[in-house]
């Protein structure tokens, strides 16, 4: 008896119909974007079984064992034969559609003549952002006539642009909070307790230098903050902690242990039946805490862990999307994805379920324009509450524990009523206060966007002529008022002027 196929999502099955809809028009090569946890192997054994009953032969790639036996299960689940191009699996070249893990084909195919590539009129790549690696590319070069279908969540380079040197169009599903609404994800509730200080960190690839980063985070303070904030706030949640590297992921773990916390530790050398062992023990509550060194990012499902750790910094949006979409996934009992950041993620990259404008230009970068406005003082921009630490808006109460900012007081001018005199030292002292005060306003700004404390320094001066005395640097930064956000943004707006001129001269 034929299996039988799981029943589509309005929402999957008009991506689905879009998509042929797209090759119909002429389009060969197609990038399909599903969030993380939308069900894009599901959409994609649907597009596979309709490929087979139009008499297409298929190719699907992925990059990842994990990745493989998830979409054999799914392929299976709709009532195809296949075959598996992997190491342990026997060979079954005559059926019609062949699921392969790249680096095996690569390897069997291209860098040996161990075997043919497999015939195919249609190919889909799963994880297509990463498309532009050599191995996808040299395999692709077989197949300069077949259909292109990339699957991903993230539709873009480490470095955010796009990818339209591959596809020539893109078909996007179901937004974040549209499937948030619909219940097939669950909300996120942010923690920012610590932002490291990331300033003179060399980029690398589009993202922190790894060298470095991990000297910089990897400290006995930043873990144990880590540690701390996961007992006070985490609910004894299950978790996932995103780490820097290795060693980071390590120290991690061990001090997760030295708390009481049953943890473990998984990076890419850790052997496969040791992997399965400790994220099965995660999926059943025997583990509390995963810690990893970028090897959970993909291709991992767990809805039963509810806490995610960011303790890796990057400047990469499709990465950070990868790491965040792990734990929304809907399960029994499961109310919301508790985020606790300790890597300034949210304030670089905004929610997890704003709207991100994807684009194939190369030249572009995806963009997510509701955080682009809190940043460019055009919306409330993000902060923490000083109670809990929870991320809310500028000026707005605390969605998590309530906490209201209060009204800043007014000054009340006071005269001397007998003799009208003014007391200039009093003046002086007043003066001195308000400049105090916007100083400590614009390091809250520098901080907030991640700038360097001079900054601060050489906006006090371009207002008052002079830098600020060196003692103040020991005051902690404050939350700006609307007048200094103005200020601020006047003086970015004249800058821009300026350079405008220039390159009309």
């Amino acid at each position: 008896m034929a299996a039988k196929a799981p029943d589509l999502r309005p929402y999957q099955r008009d991506v689905i119909e879009r998509v042929w809809a797209s090759f119909e028009a002429g389009q060969r090569r197609v990038l399909l974007v599903a969030p993380t946890a939308s069900g894009k192997t599901v959409i994609a054994g649907e597009l596979i079984r309709d490929a087979v009953g139009r008499g297409m032969r298929i190719l699907f790639l992925d990059h990842r064992r994990e990745l493989t036996s998830q979409a054999s299960r799914k392929i299976h689940a709709v009532g195809v034969d296949h075959g598996i191009i992997q190491a342990g699996f026997q060979p079954r070249p005559g059926e019609r559609v062949q699921v392969a893990a790249v680096q095996t084909l690569h390897a069997r195919a291209v860098r040996s003549s161990a075997m043919e590539m497999p015939p195919a009129d249609v190919i889909l790549v799963d994880e297509g952002h990463h498309i532009r690696a050599r191995t996808y590319r040299r395999i692709l070069e077989a197949y300069p006539n077949a259909i292109i279908i990339g699957l991903t969540a993230t539709p873009c380079r480490g470095d955010g642009r796009g990818l339209g040197n591959v596809f020539d169009m893109l078909v996007e599903s179901a937004s974040v909070a549209e499937l948030t609404a619909l219940g097939f994800l669950v909300s996120s509730r942010i923690y920012a307790p610590t932002r490291p200080d990331l300033s003179g960190i060399k980029t690398q690839h589009g993202d922190y230098h790894e060298g470095q980063l991990a000297e910089r985070v990897d400290t006995a303070k930043l873990v144990g903050d880590i540690v701390e904030h996961w007992h006070r706030l985490a609910e004894r949640r299950r978790a996932v902690v995103f780490a820097t590297g290795v060693a980071h992921s390590v120290h991690l773990r061990d001090e997760f242990r030295r708390s009481g916390v049953m943890a473990e530790h998984i990076d890419g050398s850790t052997p496969i039946e040791e992997r399965d062992a400790i994220l099965a023990r995660l999926a059943a509550g025997t583990v509390e805490v995963v810690c990893n060194a970028m090897v959970l990012t993909e291709g991992w499902d767990c809805p039963e862990v509810a806490c995610l750790v960011l303790a890796r910094p990057t400047k990469s949006l499709g990465l950070y999307r990868q790491m965040v979409g792990r734990v929304l996934r809907p399960a029994p009992g499961k109310v919301d994805a508790l985020i606790l950041d300790h890597a300034g993620a949210v304030f670089a990259h905004g929610f997890p379920d704003d709207p991100i404008k994807w684009t194939l230009r190369e030249d572009k970068r995806a963009e997510n324009k509701a955080h682009a406005a809190r940043n460019n003082y055009q919306a409330p921009a993000l902060t923490t509450c000083p109670e809990c630490a929870a991320v809310r808006f500028e000026g707005k109460p605390c969605p998590v524990c309530g906490w209201r900012p209060r009204p800043k007081a007014k000054p009340v001018a006071v005269a001397d009523g007998d003799l009208g005199h003014v007391d200039r030292q009093r003046h002086v002292a007043a003066a001195a206060l308000d400049r105090l005060q916007f100083y400590r306003e614009l390091l809250w700004i520098a901080n907030n966007r991640q700038y360097k404390p001079a900054w601060a320094a050489y906006k006090f001066q371009d207002k008052f002529g002079s830098m600020p005395p060196w003692e103040w640097l020991c005051h902690p930064p404050v939350s700006p008022s609307d007048a200094t956000l103005s200020w601020v943004h006047s003086r970015n707006i004249a800058y821009a002027k300026s350079l405008q001129k220039a390159g009309a001269a």
